[in-house]
């Protein structure tokens, strides 16, 4: 093999680790602001940092829409980071297409008997 391939090939080894390295640390990145602003926002909600806790408890479900929809993000952005983790996605996905493919074949056959 030419050393030249072999360079641009570890080059392009090296971008692709690279890049992926930066997905994960921006995923991380996101998870940890994520729980510490929600964090601070559900204490400010229960009064916490005002000194009057006069709603101790169970905060109400206005307190959690921003966790609730921001997590869906954080959730999906995991999936995206961490997507070659779920080989279960992928082996259904080939699974479908075989199952696709020869039942498109069984049709092809009945249809040219």
């Amino acid at each position: 093999m030419n050393s030249s391939i072999m360079e641009n090939f570890d080059k392009d080894k090296y971008e692709r680790a690279q890049k992926k390295m930066k997905d994960i640390k921006g995923f991380y990145t996101h998870l940890m602001v994520y729980l510490i602003i929600n964090t601070f926002l559900v204490l400010a909600q229960m009064g916490v940092f005002s000194g009057s806790l006069t709603h101790v408890g169970f905060p109400i479900w206005g307190f959690f829409t921003t966790p609730f929809f921001w997590g869906i993000g954080v959730f999906f952005h995991g999936l995206y980071v961490f997507q070659h983790k779920f080989t279960i996605f992928k082996d259904w996905e080939e699974r479908k297409i075989k199952e696709y493919m020869e039942k498109d074949e069984e049709e092809f056959k009945n249809t040219t008997k």
